[in-house]
């Protein structure tokens, strides 16, 4: 698992990010602005940085440019945004940027970003960078781009959806296994339903939104290919 750090001025996000992906397993540190942002990752070197756009002080993409000047980029950076533009993705991905997430940003996308971003580039693909320099396209495929730009931005064909409104299960076996495939084949069903949204998916099911997060991953729903749309 990897150490995250997140980096945003509004206290809800910071907290909601920092639940999810410490579900994930991961230490997740947090940052409501860019003076705090270096003091953790000069303290911590962390393994990926989600970092927000607009902030009062220093705004995400000057700080992005920063560390990349100063050759800090050893991390790969997601920025985050709720205003953000395709002149801003491409700006951000232009300093280093590893992808660009618009808010609200849907739990399937974060945690897909969060994965590939954390894929280790391969050597060749670093050959005759500077030190410290961290290239983004190295961990991403065309193909992994694919919903992690705003609305405008090429993107790669759709991935097969995931669960189907209509589920079959053998109802010839132990109870327990019984039970456990109608609980999955229910939540699968919901999430087609309501477009992969966890929160409609909770309000509907009647369980809070992280007992219902845990369940699906006890029960070995596939979130990751629900249908996109669905916000955390």
């Amino acid at each position: 698992m990897a150490t995250i750090l997140v980096v945003d001025d509004e206290l809800g996000i910071r907290g909601l990010l920092s639940e999810i992906l410490s579900d994930e397993g991961h230490t997740v540190e947090l940052a409501e602005n860019a003076a705090d942002a270096r003091a953790v990752r000069e303290r911590l070197r962390p393994d990926l940085v989600l970092l927000d756009i607009w902030m009062p002080d220093v705004d995400g993409i000057s700080l992005l440019k920063e560390w990349g000047a100063a050759g800090m980029l050893s991390m790969p950076v997601i920025m985050m945004s709720g205003h953000g533009t395709i002149d801003t993705a491409v700006e951000a991905t232009k300093y280093g940027a590893t992808a660009f997430l618009e808010k609200p940003i849907t739990l399937q996308k974060l945690l897909r970003a969060v994965e590939q971003a954390l894929v280790k580039p391969s050597p060749r693909a670093n050959a005759g960078l500077p030190p410290g320099v961290y290239r983004p396209e190295a961990a991403l495929g065309a193909a992994d781009l694919n919903g992690l730009v705003p609305p405008g931005l090429p993107s790669a064909p759709s991935l097969p959806l995931g669960p189907q409104p209509e589920q079959l299960f053998d109802l010839d076996r132990p109870l327990r296994e019984a039970r456990d495939a109608f609980e999955k084949s229910y939540f699968e069903f919901h999430l087609a339903k309501e477009n992969g949204s966890m929160t409609r998916v909770a309000e509907k099911t009647g369980l809070e939104r992280t007992h219902l997060y845990r369940k699906l991953k006890q029960l070995g729903v596939d979130l990751s290919r629900n249908k996109r749309g669905g916000v955390i």
